[in-house]
Parts: structure tokens; C-alpha cells; sequence
């Protein structure tokens, strides 16, 4: 059995401070270009550089994506890209295009390459290829089984290391390369733009009867046939750990601090649970599932570890995320001894009663005494995103802990 490091995604400077204090062994995450991000913040080169040593000051470790399939176009921006990433060091690349591979090698080669789920790595000849050319990781294909994982570990060298996604959201195409938004939309996803069309609803319209729509499926408002649910495998962590896979990874690099700080503290507490003793593991077994729950999710698959998904593994009634809890903020500095600073992300008002989310696990149920705004008067709510607050909770957060309330 091998030790992975758990991998947690992050779309700006908060959330990845959020990632490695709530348990990342490692954060991924995507400059201003060249990534297969376009809409998420991403980070400039600035924050790059602070989250980089917020992160190696923890032992953490971080990787920058630059995995979109490139034209020509874009190989000069690549090598000035990689050159500016050079100054500032992170762990290591995350590239799918074999031009920008070597571009890579040939700029930092200092810095590790890893090659991207997006290079349809399936077999361990393929994984072969990437070690002769020096890369130091893979990222397994999601349509990858266990048993096909383990092969894959027998026939590699050694010190090849294997990323497998252990959770997230699943995409119709062959591990991400996807046409239908490009197709549909102009909008290209294998270049960071995705409008996501597998999740709109689709109907079957039979030639000679234009405008005469008819279910895909047999349910009479359409159906959304291309609409996975999310891939989870915190009930499976005793398999995934025996599968000589290197680093455990989370899909979301478009997810709220509150999602990764509930995903990475779920994943951390189950894998270290299960290295203290299995029977911890199966006896907190609830919590790890109560606490999955409480994300943003479209239910749960375990994808193609056990085999081929079937119709099953689809919604086929809606598009839509279940949200049990709302993200209210990040516990900041203390102001005094009563209050603490924050900027709210979504409403809530005095006398109702929040979670205080700790990064050890623990959930401390609390009311909100007092509001104050940035001019430190009294408010009854706050319902302005954004808003600089200064508040005050029958119990005092710690600086980085996740405040939410059930939705």
C-alpha cells in the first residue's frame, strides 16, 4: 500500500488557504491563461505567488495547470508563460498537449511535469511514454476501472506516480474532451470555456415533423440524458488506498471555500482514520456520508472503479445541484475580544443560529449576537454579498474556520 497525497482544488488565493488549512496535501490550480478553467477567478501571477508560500510555509505543495489542447497560436504565450511560473516556483505542471510538454522541459525543467487526465492516459504503455519523455506523474483516464489502476501500477517503474479524480463531478466525453460546447455554443472546452451543454435538457425530434418533440426518456418534459451524477468514493477509501494509486484527487476548481473545506476534511479524517485502524474507518462511516451530504452535489456515482456505469449513474429529471447548507463566510482576524472580521458571502442575521465548520472535523453549532458594517453600526441582517462585517458569535471562531447555515 502506498501513501497518496490527498489533491484539493482551488479557484483563487481564499481557497486555496482554505484547502491547506482544511487538510490538502497538495492544491491545483489554474493562472490567467492556458488553463481548462476560463470562467473560474484563476489566480494572477501575484496571488500565485503568495498561495505558493502560504502553501510550502504548511508543507503543502502546489501544481499549475496548463492543460488545454493548444494551436499554434498559443505556443509562444506558453514558453513566455512558463518562464514567469519559473520565478515563482510551483511543485509542478499539470500539461496535456505534448507540445506544451516539451516547451515545459525546455523552460523549467526543474519543475515536475505531470500529464493531464486531458491526454487520455488509459493503458501503461501510454504511461511508459510520458516517463521516457520525463514526466513525473499521470493522471489516470476516468474511465479507468480499479483493477486497470493496478495493472497499470505492476507495469510502470516505480517511481512513476499515478493521480486518480476520487471525487466530483463526471463529464459525458472521453476523459474531458468534449465537442458539444464547441459545437453548440462556439465556446471551446478543450481550451477552458465549457458552457457545460451535458447538463441541459434534450428532447428527440423525428425529421418529418419538425416542432413535434418527443422524450429521449419516458418522462414527458424532456430528459437530461447526458447528466452524470458525481463521482464518490469515501465509502471505498480501503480500496483506493490498495491500488498503488500516488495522489487522490478532487475534481472543483470552480467550488466555494465551503465546498473544499467540507470535501478536504471529510477525505483527510477518512484516509487517516483508516491508517490509524480499519475499524475507526467503518465506524465513522456515518459522518464521512452525513458530512458529503451537506455539499453541493448531483448524488453519487463511483464511476468506472467497479465497472462500465449504466443507466443508473444518470439524472435524467434535473440539472440542478442539491445545496443543504449555505456559505456564510470565513472566519477572519479578531477585531477585539468580542468580534471578528469577515466578508459575508451570503445572507444571514442576528438570532439565527450558524455552524461554525472545523478544520479538525468539528461542528459547533452557534447564534449570531451582533452585525456591525465596515462603520462599526449595528445591522439586524446581511444581505449584500461581499459586504466587510465585523461579527460576534455565542462562540468565537478561530481565524480560517467555515461558517454556514442549513439551508
Amino acid at each position: 500500500m502506498r501513501h497518496p497525497e490527498l489533491l484539493i482544488p482551488a479557484s483563487s488565493l481564499e481557497v486555496l488557504k482554505t484547502a491547506v488549512i482544511y487538510g490538502a496535501d497538495a492544491v491545483y490550480i489554474g493562472g490567467e491563461a492556458f488553463g481548462l478553467r476560463a470562467k473560474a477567478k484563476n489566480f494572477s501571477m501575484e496571488d500565485m505567488k503568495a498561495g505558493i508560500e502560504f502553501a510550502h510555509e504548511r508543507g503543502v505543495k502546489v501544481y499549475v495547470t496548463a492543460n488545454i489542447l493548444a494551436h499554434n497560436y498559443d505556443l509562444e504565450g506558453v514558453r513566455e508563460y512558463f518562464r514567469e511560473l519559473k520565478r515563482i516556483q510551483p511543485d509542478a505542471l499539470i500539461i496535456s498537449d505534448p507540445g506544451v510538454f516539451m516547451i515545459a522541459k525546455e523552460e523549467v525543467p526543474e519543475i515536475e511535469r505531470h500529464v493531464s487526465t486531458q491526454a487520455n492516459n488509459t493503458n501503461y504503455g501510454t504511461y511508459n511514454f510520458w516517463y521516457r519523455l520525463g514526466a513525473k506523474r499521470v493522471v489516470s483516464a476516468r474511465e479507468l476501472s480499479l483493477e486497470e489502476i493496478k495493472e497499470i501500477r505492476r507495469n510502470i517503474p516505480d517511481d512513476l506516480e499515478i493521480e486518480t479524480f476520487i471525487h466530483g463531478a463526471m463529464c459525458i466525453s472521453y476523459s474531458g474532451r468534449c465537442l458539444l460546447s464547441n459545437f453548440l455554443t462556439g465556446r471551446d472546452a478543450n481550451r477552458g470555456a465549457c458552457t457545460h451543454p451535458c447538463r441541459w435538457k434534450y428532447v428527440l425530434m423525428e425529421e418529418s415533423r419538425p416542432g413535434e418533440y418527443m422524450p429521449v426518456f419516458e418522462n414527458e418534459r424532456g430528459t437530461y440524458i447526458f447528466n452524470s451524477k458525481d463521482l464518490c468514493m469515501i465509502e471505498h477509501i480501503p480500496d483506493i488506498l490498495g491500488a498503488g494509486i500516488d495522489s487522490l484527487k478532487i475534481e472543483g476548481r470552480m467550488k466555494t471555500a465551503l465546498y473544499v473545506a467540507a470535501v478536504a476534511r471529510t477525505y483527510r479524517k477518512a484516509i487517516d482514520d483508516y491508517k490509524k485502524s480499519p475499524e475507526l474507518y467503518y465506524e465513522n462511516m456515518e459522518w464521512y456520508k452525513a458530512e458529503i451530504g451537506k455539499c453541493t452535489t448531483r448524488q453519487f456515482t463511483t464511476g468506472f472503479f467497479y465497472g462500465k456505469p449504466d443507466e443508473n449513474t444518470q439524472i435524467y429529471d434535473s440539472n440542478t445541484y442539491t445545496q443543504d447548507y449555505v456559505y456564510i463566510g470565513i472566519a477572519g482576524d479578531n477585531t477585539d475580544e468580542n468580534h471578528f472580521a469577515m466578508e459575508q458571502k451570503n445572507k444571514f442575521s442576528v438570532g439565527e443560529m450558524i455552524e461554525i465548520m472545523k478544520p479538525d472535523g468539528e461542528n459547533i453549532q452557534t447564534e449570531v449576537l451582533e452585525i456591525l458594517d465596515e462603520y462599526d453600526l449595528p445591522q439586524e441582517s446581511a444581505p449584500h454579498p461581499k459586504q466587510q462585517l465585523k461579527v460576534r458569535l455565542s462562540v468565537m471562531p478561530q481565524r480560517y474556520d467555515i461558517l454556514r447555515r442549513k439551508g
